[in-house]
């Protein structure tokens, strides 16, 4: 097979998928708005039921859920009736996913879905199937064409599962008014947690250098040098009076013949940026990025605390 055909069979299950996924937009309804309703309000949790391919959808949707404020578990049919139906508590309600909706595992579990939880809603492609007839809400997840050439694979029947269950994930957010810092609580070991709780003090370098206004420029080279980050803070009484760096030491040698008198106050930059230790990361980052700029000045109430890196942020995933 040459690479354009390669191509086009790309183009061409992509093109299916996609048309699926528009008829599934059209195909919403009260249906859906009900199963958004009843889930916001329920006291329990979501236990999501699945098999085979629609089991590793349901798990990818519990996780979604769960992320976005609403707490949810998956229950695999095939275990649930050797034990695992013991997670079903009466105020919890079950979203059981399962194209044809007659799986042999899924219709032997429907009369104890029924009983154990508070609703059933059924997300099927076959609403006349007996997991459609058994459910109080039915998610209709039909697909005219499965993007599988021999049409066996589940291919466009899963992309519009997926897809519904991201859509029912959305609409609870708006529904409960979940935020980003919500969203922060779950994510915390992340490059999302990070970005949206990371505080400036948890990444300023320990070496905290600094010289005084009337320091010789002996001593302004060894704290730049010793540094780590080409920079040196002036400090005059506490008072943060600006910053020298090594391209200022540089710019200073070339435009003076003798260096013997030059004082840190003569070749300061004035004036530098700063950032409170207990600001976000992502503010840092932000300014760092808007003056094009590698450090800032980190404060502590006013008072120099430390300094923090462009590439320090950029390493722990802040953006």
């Amino acid at each position: 097979m040459n690479p354009t055909d390669i191509l086009a069979n790309a183009h061409q299950a992509l093109d299916t998928e996609i048309n699926e996924l528009r008829n599934l937009r059209n195909r919403l309804d009260d249906n859906f708005v009900d199963a958004v309703r009843t889930i916001s309000e329920c006291s329990g949790k979501l236990i999501v039921v699945g098999i085979g391919k629609s089991a590793h959808i349901a798990n990818k949707i519990v996780a979604t859920l769960n992320s976005t404020g609403t707490p949810s578990q998956f229950l695999h049919a095939a275990e649930a009736i050797h034990g695992d139906l013991g997670v079903i508590q009466k105020q919890d309600i079950v979203l059981c996913i399962s194209y044809s909706g007659n799986s042999p595992e899924i219709v032997n579990l429907l009369p104890f879905l029924k009983e154990y939880a508070s609703v059933l809603i059924g997300m099927t492609g076959n609403p006349e199937s007996k997991l459609g007839k058994a459910s109080e809400i039915i998610l209709d997840t039909y697909v005219e064409k499965e993007a599988c050439p021999n049409k066996l694979a589940p291919t466009s029947s899963t992309t519009v599962q997926m897809a519904l269950g991201d859509a029912l994930a959305i609409c609870l957010m708006e529904l409960k008014g979940f935020k980003d810092i919500d969203f922060a609580k779950f994510h915390p070991g992340g490059s999302l947690g990070k970005n949206l709780t990371a505080k400036v003090g948890q990444f300023v370098s320990q070496n905290k250098p600094e010289v005084a206004p009337q320091s010789g420029i002996r001593d302004v080279i060894i704290s730049v040098s010793g540094s780590k980050h080409g920079i040196t803070v002036v400090i005059d009484n506490d008072n943060i009076l600006g910053v020298i760096t090594d391209g200022d030491i540089r710019r200073m040698l070339m435009n003076q013949d003798d260096i013997s008198k030059v004082k840190a106050s003569d070749i300061v930059s004035r004036n530098p940026k700063t950032i409170e230790r207990n600001q976000l990361a992502k503010e840092a980052m932000q300014i760092l990025k808007e003056h094009n700029i590698g450090q800032l000045i980190v404060t502590d109430q006013g008072l120099y605390y430390g300094i923090i890196d462009i590439h320090t942020l950029l390493d722990e995933g802040i953006i």
